[in-house]
């Protein structure tokens, strides 16, 4: 099997060495991965301009050419989909497995775009004077930059790459730190089968303020994706206020996943599951809050428990493993400040609450917490860990007033049975996404993004080419 790492900055079609490394730590043992380099600003820079020459040969191509070179592009990441998923299982911690299912999740946003390059269709317009006529395009914006976060190194990129090229934009891409090496593989891939030089650029570094200072104030570039936290993201949009770019947020999550005393109990405790331990609980649209009816209370937690007990941590090259190692020491140092702060007001540890040490320095045990309030930290912010933490409520309207009360409005859930319900509670919950008797609700085809304070545009589905897309309003006189 092949081998897909990359160490260098890729800019313009070459790989761009740099004095400068940082190392890419295994989380699962600690270990170096590989030392890539560390680009300065002054390389987004270049990135930048590479991405503006680029821009009018990409743009003026037909809509069917860019679509053949994306499906290219979409064959080639499934043709390498072991090689991949195995970096980017030592990069992130994931299990292998897991790792394959996000590299076809990944390579699924390439095939869509692909298609909704030759899907963009403008508007005939009424006739408005006799001597006139009007009509309305859609262009790409021009040159684009993203910032990307860890928990899917692969995913995450082509969630952006794929409509941004689709679209007819050029882009520069800042991969995150901890794990740049899928970013760089991404590259290589998207080189071998014809991508032009400067359509794709990466720029992998620690100086993450210097480069991101490049990609959301630099003049030439016109639209600006981040994902990440709403405080850095508060900044960057900030940042690109300076140039009026398009811009588009995926922020933080504090998810609810409401079990009403409706719903069947099994279901609910499996599309907890899968949407609970995913990644280790290292999703911004994994389940934050789980309130349970305070009638099936017992019996839900009776079931979970059972559940949560079979799960198998290790790291992500062994067989039969449901999920690895957290990202880094802060990773872990938070969610045990997290239970740690519940259980000293009043929660009750069922099962685990602490490292598993005997595997490795970053492996945390599923973590069942029964009695949180919303006076307690780890339900205001994101776990980001495998810890389910339960609170009761009485009715749906109590239940529906404590999913919706909190800043944010990434992703909700909820289980029932009764479909009058289903319509009510749908209509009232503040949230973009909303998984109902599921828990797995990410797909090319749906529209991914929040309301509130978890961001601004749409990710996927036909909305997701909008995003690098303007609107032109034609109008031709003369016909009098």
């Amino acid at each position: 099997m092949r081998s897909l790492t990359k160490s260098h900055a890729f800019i313009d079609g070459h790989w761009v060495p740099v004095e400068q490394s940082f190392d890419v730590i295994n989380p699962a043992d600690g270990s170096v991965i590989a030392a890539v380099a560390d680009a300065p600003s002054s390389l987004a820079e270049r990135a930048v301009e590479a991405a503006h020459r680029a821009l009018p040969a990409w743009r003026s191509r037909p809509a069917r050419e860019r679509a053949e070179l994306l499906y290219k592009w979409f064959h080639a990441v499934k043709a390498n989909q072991r090689a991949l998923a195995e970096l980017l299982s030592l990069e992130q911690g994931k299990p292998l497995a897991e790792a394959e299912g996000e590299i076809a999740y990944g390579a699924s946003f390439i095939d869509w775009f692909a298609g909704e390059a030759e899907r963009s269709y403008g508007d005939v317009l009424p006739l408005q004077a006799t001597d006139k006529r009007a009509w309305i395009t859609k262009q790409g914006v021009g040159v684009c930059s993203a910032i990307t976060p860890w928990n899917f190194p692969n995913a995450m990129i082509t969630r952006k790459l794929a409509p941004a090229l689709a679209a007819g934009c050029t882009m520069v891409v800042k991969p995150p730190q901890l794990t740049p090496l899928s970013a760089l593989a991404l590259a290589q891939l998207a080189s071998e089968v014809g991508i032009p030089d400067g359509v794709l650029n990466i720029i992998p570094t620690t100086d993450a303020k210097g480069v991101g200072k490049v990609l959301t104030e630099h003049p030439v570039i016109k639209k600006f994706s981040f994902t990440g936290s709403t405080e850095i993201g508060k900044t960057l949009m900030q940042q690109c206020a300076s140039t009026m770019k398009k811009v588009s947020f995926e922020l933080g999550g504090n998810a609810p996943f409401i079990v009403f005393a409706s719903a069947d109990l099994d279901l609910a405790v499996k599309e907890l599951m899968t949407c609970k331990f995913r990644n280790a609980g290292q999703t911004c649209i994994s389940a934050n809050r789980v309130l349970v009816q305070a009638s099936v209370h017992d019996a839900f937690v009776d079931k979970l428990t059972a559940a949560m007990q079979q799960l198998n941590v290790g790291p992500g090259d062994q067989d039969d493993v449901d999920y690895g190692p957290l990202i880094d020491s802060d990773a872990l140092d938070k969610v045990q400040r997290l239970v740690r702060e519940a259980t000293d007001k009043g929660a009750e540890c069922r099962i685990g609450g602490e490292p598993l040490h005997e595997i490795g320095d970053l492996f945390y045990a599923p973590t069942l917490l029964t009695g949180v309030t919303s006076a307690m930290a780890i339900t205001q912010e994101e776990i980001f860990g495998p810890v389910v933490a339960i609170q009761q409520f009485n009715d749906e309207a109590e239940g529906v007033r404590k999913a919706n009360d909190t800043p944010f409005g990434l992703a909700g859930y909820f289980c029932s049975e009764d479909y009058r319900q289903i319509e009510r509670v749908s209509t009232a919950l503040s949230c973009g996404m909303l998984g109902i008797n599921a828990g797995a609700i990410s797909h090319c085809y749906n529209a991914f993004g929040g309301v509130k304070a978890s961001g601004i545009g749409r990710e996927g589905s036909r909305y997701g080419l909008a995003e690098y897309q303007e609107t032109k309003t034609l109008t031709l006189g003369g016909f009098a």
